[in-house]
């Protein structure tokens, strides 16, 4: 078996020439692509087992709230999207939610002002959790191999410890502060680590072997039950035991919308992904493509223009479909999509501020983690999980081993004022009790010619969308392998603020030029990272090529 870990440096200056391709890791049968090589080859040791991709994605998740505790978890929440090998597919949704005890104005000061950090650090942040609800559905649903075999090799892990990378070492470093400030300073990640450290978490081992034991109960009754409520409501946070008996994961109908010879099957609501990538992708479609060779700044304009329209839509009109009215075929009917590009110019930017969102005629982290796996059967899933934030709210229980989340703060604290993300909601995301909330995560199935031909997903916060979007683009259009496409350097606009980001030192300057001639106001400057795609590309031959993203310590594993 070839391993490959992703670590080769990236390009300089972006050219695409269609004709060199950088290929990833490629294996026959079976792949699993995380953020973390451990994950990863407990994925495909499940997989050699005789475990399916439903399998595999149980042991990856748990091995991942082990390796990456910036985004893996069991304290979060997460979307999956699947395609079974007879081309049948559905999509599951275990988003967390708002305890029962939330209201619209819960992050309002007396004067009606958003609250500083209320929904974003400490237990005031957390939401009911949905991973471990989310996994077990699977396995009752999909798994063939017993769940508690599933549970083991990340107990395993977390008794043996991991290996702390560079950049891990990094971003405990730079979240030390905050983590002693909601914890103390003996928590376990608030330790001093170097690279090449071992990091154990018995902790977290011991929750999980009740997890084994006792599958979903033993997280949601019981006895981590009340220690984790006991936790945040001592910290002055509002989960409560009956919150967490009352969740349940929701099987939902995903988005599925056609590109050329592509069949596109994403997340649908509260995932705001599924719906703005339609958009997005049936607003290009108003404009002719083929033309363009690569990416340079005529694509990328266009590129910037119909994210520019599709994510003013999101941010109104999107929010849980259980509790707001969503006219998704409204939304992403040729007519109104025509109509959405009616002020495009294919040579100059249209600002913000004159866009809007449209009328249509009714009848989130950057610090999430996403995987990508297909086993030998052909059966294929794409996971995005999250925390929200770095360590989500950083509140991390010692007796338990896990981070919370702050997910609360993906709701629309106050319409009009921009999250952590910069994103601007409005009442469709107000909070309400046990509303899940709006999120960007993108976990994404495609077709071509009627066949399973990729897997892509990335974590990024606002800028997943943008990142899933030029990834296909990249592959469909541009000719790229998988492993060539996550290497492409990324750009992301989402309506406002009314800027242009992009990697920066990632493209020449006679292309920033171009742009900003065009009005873009762009911004090269290091922000948040615009995605770290994991994904799986079905070759010609029937093979698999993995696409593991450079920028973080992501890694594929196949056979």
């Amino acid at each position: 078996m070839r391993i490959y870990i992703a670590a080769m440096a990236l390009a300089v200056v972006f050219s695409v020439s269609g004709q060199s391709i950088d290929r990833g890791l490629i294996a026959q049968k079976a792949m699993v692509v995380s953020a973390r090589a451990e994950a990863s080859q407990i994925g495909v040791d499940i997989l050699k087992k005789g475990g399916n991709a439903f399998d595999a994605m149980i042991a990856t998740d748990l091995a991942l709230a082990v390796s990456f505790p910036f985004a893996g978890n069991i304290g979060g929440g997460g979307f999956m999207v699947y395609r079974l090998k007879d081309g049948s597919y559905g999509s599951l949704d275990y988003r967390e939610k708002a305890p029962a005890s939330a209201h619209r104005d819960l992050y309002l000061d007396q004067n009606g002002e958003v609250i500083p950090q209320k929904s974003t650090l400490g237990a005031t942040a957390v939401g009911v959790p949905g991973t471990v609800a989310g996994l077990y559905a699977v396995h009752q649903k999909f798994g063939t191999l017993p769940w508690k075999d599933l549970v083991q090799p990340a107990i395993d892990l977390a008794r043996k410890g991991i290996v702390v990378t560079k950049r891990q070492a990094q971003s405990l470093a730079g979240s030390r502060d905050l983590i002693i400030r909601v914890n103390h300073p003996g928590s376990l990640y608030a330790q001093t680590y170097e690279a090449g450290d071992s990091l154990k978490n018995p902790a977290l081992a011991r929750t999980l072997s009740v997890i084994a034991q006792k599958g979903k109960d033993g997280f949601y009754r019981g006895e981590v039950a009340e220690k984790m409520t006991q936790l945040i409501q001592d910290q002055g946070g509002y989960i409560t035991l009956e919150d967490l008996q009352n969740y349940s994961a929701v099987w939902r109908k995903p988005i599925v919308f056609p590109y050329k010879d592509l069949n596109i099957i994403s997340m649908s609501p509260p995932s705001s992904g599924g719906v703005t990538l339609a958009q997005m992708f049936g607003m290009l479609r108003q404009q002719s493509f083929d033309s363009l060779s690569g990416w340079d700044s005529n694509s990328i304009h266009a590129s910037v223009e119909v994210a520019r329209r599709a994510y003013a839509d999101r941010n109104y009109y999107l929010g849980d479909p259980d509790f707001v009215d969503i006219d998704i075929a409204a939304l992403t009917s040729p007519n109104y999509l025509a109509s959405r590009m009616s002020t495009f110019e294919v040579d100059r930017a249209t600002p913000s501020a004159a866009v809007g969102h449209g009328q249509p005629q009714t009848l989130e982290s950057d610090q999430t983690t996403h995987y990508s796996i297909v086993d030998a059967q052909g059966n294929a899933v794409a996971v995005t999980t999250t925390l929200n934030g770095a360590y989500g709210s950083k509140l991390f229980s010692d007796e338990l081993g896990m981070f919370f989340n702050n997910e609360m703060d993906d709701f629309s604290a106050k319409a009009g004022v921009p999250n952590m993300f910069g994103l601007i909601g409005a009442a469709a995301n107000e909070i309400a009790p046990g509303k899940r909330m709006l999120s960007s995560m993108t976990p994404t199935i495609v077709e071509r010619d009627g066949k399973l031909w990729a897997v892509v997903g990335t974590p990024g916060g606002s800028t997943i969308i943008s990142a899933v979007f030029q990834t296909i683009l990249s592959l469909r259009d541009f000719g790229m392998g998988m492993q060539e496409a996550v290497n492409a350097p990324r750009f992301h606009h989402q309506w406002l603020p009314d800027v242009l980001i992009v990697e920066p030192d990632r493209f020449s300057p006679a292309m920033i030029e171009s742009l900003q001639n065009m009005g873009h106001q762009v911004n090269q400057q290091q922000s948040r990272i615009i995605g770290k795609v994991d994904a799986i590309l079905v070759l010609k031959d029937g093979s698999l090529e993995a696409g593991a993203d450079p920028r973080g310590d992501d890694a594929a594993r196949g056979f």
